[in-house]
């Protein structure tokens, strides 16, 4: 029990002393950063704050300046998204990233295709049937609801097309899934619905990073919220023992927080 309760606290993706310039801007500044199993980091700041620089650097979009980024407890250097996917840390982007004229099956096995067995695969023959079991599958986990497979994204609503978004990303992280914005300009019923997909991924035990301007939302969700202002990490909090008045005070930096390493 000793065992399982340690490894539960190493975290899966950290960042130590994170630097990044661009040009003679300073975007991230000894940014220390850790996800554990498990659970619900939301990380919140202000235009500019450097949100989405961090998670850029981590998955290996933008090139790591200075610093460490560990995964599994291990230095790992992320030259390009695919490396990190490769890795089972996938990033559901604020533009979504979905190819809008292809159905949900072809959408979630992009570039991930099943092939046929045999000499067919070999040829390129995909085995479509499998493909949409799997696809079928994976929505019913996730109780994602589209009406109808063959359906293009861009025929679906803004929640559907998020609900596709964060199911591939789901069927494809084993160990991290990064949400950017995942409820920017979706309705009521459909924020509730990515919300609950949100909680529904945390509970498999695949840690998610949360990025969000929505306060409501970040504390319907989050089990940790660490907060970046001007590129720094300035603090975290507990979102069962603070307010969404604590949070916006962190970020505009109108109420004194004690700036912490976040662990």
């Amino acid at each position: 029990m000793a065992l399982s309760a340690a490894l539960a606290r190493q975290p899966v993706l950290e960042a130590r002393g994170i630097n990044k310039h661009f040009g003679p801007v300073q975007a991230l500044t000894e940014v220390n950063l850790s996800v554990f199993p498990g659970e619900v980091v939301a990380l919140i700041g202000d235009n500019g704050a450097g949100k989405s620089t961090l998670i850029n650097v981590l998955t290996g979009v933008l090139p790591l300046e200075s610093g460490t980024i560990l995964f599994n407890g291990e230095p790992v250097h992320f030259s390009s998204p695919h490396e990190a996917r490769e890795c089972g840390i996938e990033t559901v982007y604020q533009d979504l990233a979905v190819a809008p004229h292809l159905d949900a099956v072809a959408n979630i096995f992009l570039g991930r295709e099943r092939r046929q067995p045999g000499i067919a695969g070999a040829l390129g023959f995909l085995n479509n049937p499998l493909m949409r079991k799997e696809t079928e599958e994976q929505l019913a986990k996730l109780r994602v609801r589209v009406p109808g497979l063959e359906r293009r994204l861009v025929t679906l609503s803004g929640g559907q097309r998020q609900g596709v978004a964060v199911a591939r990303a789901v069927m494809w992280a084993s160990k991290v899934v990064i949400m950017d914005e995942p409820t920017a300009a979706l309705g009521v019923a459909q924020t509730a619905m990515v919300l609950d997909l949100v909680r529904q991924v945390r509970d498999t035990g695949i840690p998610v990073v949360f990025i969000s301007h929505n306060m409501p939302n970040v504390y319907q969700v989050a089990d940790r919220i660490v907060v970046l202002r001007l590129g720094e990490i300035v603090t975290e909090l507990d979102p069962k023992t603070t307010s969404i008045e604590d949070a916006v005070a962190a970020m505009t930096g109108s109420t004194r927080f004690v700036t912490k390493e976040v662990v």
